[in-house]
């Protein structure tokens, strides 16, 4: 009773509303705003492809997730299901994998923060703010849940409508001429630099690790409708919406921004959004979306710090982890699993005092493995899932994923892909040594952990 009582007392406060801004702002994070810079360099205006492709995969593997989560809807989610149709270690591995996935997206968010407070004051160093800024997202965790949803809540309506705004604007210069002295710009950017596909088909290849990147944190809707009111009704429709969601967001937005400016001068100085509006010259708009990418850096990582601190108290009330992890404060809050990520997030702030101008690319890959990782583990946890229904029993199932179980196989071959063209990427190579090191650091933690049960 008492493990029910305390997975309950983390939730209370959370309502559809939050649930589903926390599912929006989730999938949107640093991948848009400053990752689609590389991501533009490589594939030119068809990365739209790209973020098609990957939408397409992340589909399928939110749809595997949702089947599981409308027909169970547990709190520990993908971490959960592993642990109950393929096995204690697979349980165990894919939530300390995703707790360390949100540790190291944490850093990457805190590293880009630093970067957007220097279009501001250059003279105040990256490490600073990265420091200012873990300090008070983690007062925020500290406070009741109540707080964190209504802070995240707001951040990410910020940059909903930020975007919807810049794609409205976008569409005005390009076809009306707003601020442009009313000389429409046209749609020529999209193939006048070198064609639609300026790098072929590699370049899209290639631009797909950083577009899976940029998806990072979709399944994060697993975790908060895990206690959902109503998970038969709120599930699929926050699955659903996933996809058009991306489809606004990332090809709408990439494409006008490439539609504006040429997509080869898209430079990796602070986010491509300001540069746009710089160029156009709209007074004040360059600093408006400066904000407005400030706050979705700042959202992703209070998602984060809250995803991490929860999956570590699960893994604890799973007998996966350190008892120690189990504890809340007054508040509801999963104090000592917030203040452990809290602390290694330091981290982030010496890499960024160290290598202030690699941190985000070496940060970035060693995510990607971790999400990878998840992703792989809830489409394999989803065939276990199926082979042990009978027929009758998915016949039953309500939200069930298409094509299956083709669906499962071509999108674990797009992650394998993914993993392999990382070995081709300058700075992404550190993650596929990190990778193999963090397993072995696991399957050692297991053995020792059961030793002790």
């Amino acid at each position: 009773m008492g493990n029910n009582h305390q997975s309950e007392h983390l939730q209370r406060g959370l309502d559809n509303r939050h649930i589903q801004l926390i599912a929006l702002g989730g999938a949107i994070g640093v991948g848009l705003f400053y990752g689609s810079s590389a991501a533009i360099q490589m594939a030119g205006p068809a990365i739209m492809v790209s973020y098609l492709i990957g939408g397409l995969v992340i589909f399928f593997i939110m749809r595997a997730l949702g089947e599981m989560a409308v027909d169970l809807p547990v709190s520990g989610s993908f971490s959960s299901y592993a642990n109950r149709y393929i096995g204690p270690f697979a349980g165990y591995l894919s939530g300390w994998t995703y707790w360390f996935m949100w540790l190291v997206a944490g850093m990457a968010e805190i590293t880009v923060v630093g970067v957007y407070v220097n279009y501001w004051f250059p003279d105040i160093p990256q490490w600073l703010t990265a420091l200012a800024v873990l300090v008070v997202i983690t007062m925020i965790n500290l406070a009741n849940v109540k707080a964190f949803g209504e802070f995240e809540f707001w951040f990410a309506l910020i940059k909903v409508v930020a975007i919807i705004g810049m794609i409205l604007v976008g569409l005005g210069i390009i076809f009306l001429g707003i601020g442009n002295g009313g000389q429409p710009v046209g749609l020529d950017h999209l193939w006048t630099h070198g064609g639609f596909m300026p790098n072929g088909v590699k370049g899209i290849l290639m631009s797909l690790v950083f577009v899976t990147f940029s998806f990072g944190g979709v399944e994060l809707v697993g975790i908060t409708a895990g206690e959902a009111k109503n998970p038969q009704k709120s599930i699929p429709s926050a699955i659903n919406s996933v996809v058009w969601r991306i489809l606004i967001f990332y090809v709408g937005a990439l494409g006008i921004m490439m539609t504006l400016y040429p997509w080869n001068e898209v430079g990796t100085k602070g986010s491509p959004f300001v540069l746009i509006f710089d160029k156009v010259g709209i007074p004040g708009a360059a600093h408006i979306i400066n904000f407005v990418v400030l706050t979705a850096a700042l959202s992703a990582f209070n998602s984060g710090l809250f995803s991490s601190g929860r999956m570590l108290h699960n893994l604890s009330m799973q007998n996966n982890g350190p008892k120690y992890f189990g504890k809340l404060n007054k508040n509801g809050s999963p104090i000592r699993g917030i203040l452990f990520t809290s602390s290694l997030l330091l981290l982030a702030v010496l890499l960024n005092y160290i290598v202030p101008e690699k941190v985000f690319m070496y940060i970035s890959s060693v995510a990607t493995v971790a999400v990878i990782t998840s992703w792989a583990v809830i489409l394999i946890t989803h065939l276990k899932f199926r082979q042990s229904k009978t027929k009758k029993e998915i016949e039953k199932l309500a939200f069930k994923l298409p094509l299956y179980p083709i669906s499962n196989y071509l999108a674990l071959m797009f992650l394998a892909l993914v993993i392999v063209l990382m070995a081709f990427i300058d700075g992404m190579r550190i993650a596929l040594v990190v990778a193999p090191i963090w397993f072995t650091i696991l399957y050692f933690g297991y053995k020792m952990i059961k030793r002790f049960d």
